[in-house]
């Protein structure tokens, strides 16, 4: 930053009370500067923080945090929240290991008021935070920023719905970088935010209506007052779908206007009850390769400022994602039942390009997962193939739903879910570390996970031609292991594991991504005298009994690897079976996995040591077992 800077005098959102709009209008291009520096190097959500600069600086410039409290829906908007709260020099380790959080977190500072990750709970939490201030007899204004994309969730119309209901003093910023709004609306509807903002109109509109109050007129005469009153409104203000929930509505707002904003954000913070301001912003603002292509440029890795070129490795082997969206392409082509259903993430799951091919077939359904999930039940009703590709970390929203809906109804829906096991630079809030252990206690569940991409392939056929009930694929973010995809796709048997090594002293149960990891621990115990079978599991369920009591009886002593969660894992699940054949203790069993705790961002090999999963420290674990064993 450089000696004039403005950016290096903010430390608190106090200090830009005293900034004149010049100086407020420099900060926002210094702040959009050094996000990109950070950004192009680290990662993270670019276009979504470059579109809410003028916002979050009027926000923080007109209410006094941390004593009112700002709440950020999902939080990929908050970065200049954090720069602006004490956070600035920190901001540079943003998703690193031991680093910034990518989102807002109640431990890492005052100012975040609530910890968020997921869509849609802004509004409910601020409802909380107010119930909790009015209760306490308390005034700090409660304000919930939320995006037109996280405004297709069913929670944030449950949570508008108590709000006006109980008509509680808070503030709800609807930030829209999506809708289009023409010049003669967006004209129209900015005359009347002034009229409205404007304290003599206030004023005046209340008088005239307590005027009215008091005159007597015939039944008829007030009917059609109140039906021209409503024809006026509903052609003019697009708020009043929120107004008839109980709202007042203050919009479109331009939210790159910070005059305009700081106008409306004062008049606001006046008003007494429920209010919806509805702010008109731009993804990617301030940055032309993020302006033209936002949904790029939403959540990236590092990239080349200049070009805006992503720095990735012309080495790597395919991602899973895209093996996972050609191979549906390749199926849907020879089946015409085969449907694909996401939720507002068609780019990060694969199925962009199904959408072009078979638009008829492809559904968007917005960040609506239990929806999703209860839509693509129906579909299986009747004869189709639904896959739903949502996020490990996002099925746990619809999690009532794949229950109650799918297995109960033992539909044959296909759950396709990326970006399972540790994501990495993203954190608690998005590693996909639960589903093995919350599918697995679902009657007719079956979960499937690929050792490879290869396999990935395969399990993806198997899916599709399954239909005794609903069926989970599971599968990392990221590259794949490098291994031949000339292999004609052919199903897998259901249940089966498939034998890698055969081995004496110890036999190694792993699944999916971590079945790479038990082939190199068994390569460093054979260095130390210690012969290790080597197991993919293929199915977290149901599990390969008839091998399973084989090994047991076999080897006397195993292990279970799995990414994901202990409690209730697949390494649970080997437990169960064996203690109901009766083979504990005198088969023991070392399970590996991840703890009974959330696991925090970063680079995976760092976590990996953390938690003592990488190959090295399983081995040193498994020798001092295997000698135990043998002395006893």
């Amino acid at each position: 930053m450089s000696s004039n800077s403005i950016l290096a005098t903010i430390n608190k959102p106090a200090d830009l009370k005293q900034l004149t709009l010049p100086q407020l209008e420099q900060l926002a291009a210094e702040i959009r500067e050094y996000i990109i520096q950070v950004v192009s190097v680290n990662g993270g959500h670019l276009a979504p923080n470059l579109g809410v600069v003028e916002l979050t600086l009027a926000l923080e410039k007109t209410f006094d945090l941390p004593q009112d409290k700002l709440i950020w829906d999902v939080g990929h908007q908050a970065y200049i929240h954090k720069i602006l709260t004490g956070r600035r020099e920190q901001f540079k380790t943003l998703r690193q290991y031991q680093g910034l959080s990518g989102f807002p977190k109640r431990c890492e500072s005052e100012y975040d008021a609530f910890g968020v990750g997921h869509s849609s709970t802004s509004i409910s939490a601020a409802m909380g935070i107010a119930s909790a201030r009015d209760l306490k007899g308390e005034h700090y204004n409660v304000i919930a920023v939320i995006g037109d994309g996280s405004m297709t969730g069913g929670m944030s119309f449950e949570a508008l719905n108590h709000v006006g209901d109980m008509h509680k003093r808070l503030v709800v910023i609807l930030n829209d970088n999506e809708m289009s709004i023409s010049k003669n609306v967006g004209a129209m509807s900015k005359y009347f935010t002034q009229l409205r903002t404007g304290e003599f109109y206030t004023k005046v509109k209340g008088d005239v209506e307590g005027w009215l109050k008091d005159i007597e007129y015939g039944d008829d005469v007030l009917e059609a007052i109140d039906r021209v009153k409503k024809s006026v409104k509903y052609l003019m203000m697009p708020g009043s779908v929120f107004e008839h929930m109980g709202f007042k509505y203050f919009g479109p707002v331009d939210g790159h206007d910070l005059p305009g904003l700081l106008e409306v954000l004062e008049v606001v913070k006046k008003e007494k009850g429920p209010v919806l301001v509805h702010v008109v912003t731009k993804k990617g603002k301030g940055y032309a390769p993020a302006e033209a292509e936002p949904n790029k440029f939403h959540g990236t890795g590092p990239f080349d400022i200049p070009t805006g070129k992503k720095l990735t490795n012309p080495h790597a082997a395919p991602n899973y994602t895209d093996i996972f969206s050609k191979t549906l392409l390749q199926l849907a082509a020879k089946d015409k039942n085969v449907v694909a259903i996401t939720a507002a993430m068609p780019d990060g799951t694969g199925l962009s390009a199904f959408a072009a091919k078979y638009p008829q077939r492809f559904f968007d359904v917005g960040i609506a997962e239990q929806h999703a999930v209860t839509f693509a039940a129906g579909l299986a009703t009747q004869g189709l193939k639904p896959v739903a590709a949502i996020y490990s970390t996002f099925l746990q929203r619809a999690f009532d739903q794949v229950l109650h809906d799918v297995c109960l109804q033992q539909l044959p829906v296909k759950l396709c879910l990326d970006r399972a096991g540790l994501v990495g630079d993203d954190g608690p809030t998005h590693h996909g570390v639960f589903d093995l252990a919350y599918l697995r206690e679902m009657p007719h569940m079956t979960i499937m996970a690929p050792k490879d991409e290869n396999e990935l392939r395969h399990m993806l056929k198997t899916a599709l031609d399954y239909n005794d009930g609903p069926i989970a694929l599971r599968y990392p973010r990221g590259s794949g292991v490098g291994v031949s995809l000339a292999e004609p796709l052919h199903n897998l048997p259901i249940g089966k594991a498939e034998v890698l090594r055969e081995g004496k002293d110890i036999c190694l149960w792993a699944i999916g991504s971590m079945v790479q990891t038990a082939l190199k621990v068994a390569d460093l115990l054979a260095a130390q005298g210690i012969s290790a079978g080597v197991v993919n599991m293929r199915f977290a369920k149901p599990l390969d009994k008839e091998l399973l009591l084989q090994h047991a009886a076999q080897y006397k002593q195993l292990a279970t690897l799995e990414e994901g969660i202990l409690t209730g894992g697949v390494g649970s699940g080997v437990l169960e079976l064996l203690n109901g054949a009766g083979l504990l203790p005198q088969t023991r069993v070392y399970r590996f996995g991840l703890p009974d705790e959330f696991v925090p961002q970063g680079d995976k090999k760092l976590l990996f040591q953390d938690l003592g999963l990488a190959p090295e420290q399983i081995a040193e674990t498994l020798a001092q077992a295997v000698a135990k064993g043998k002395q006893s």
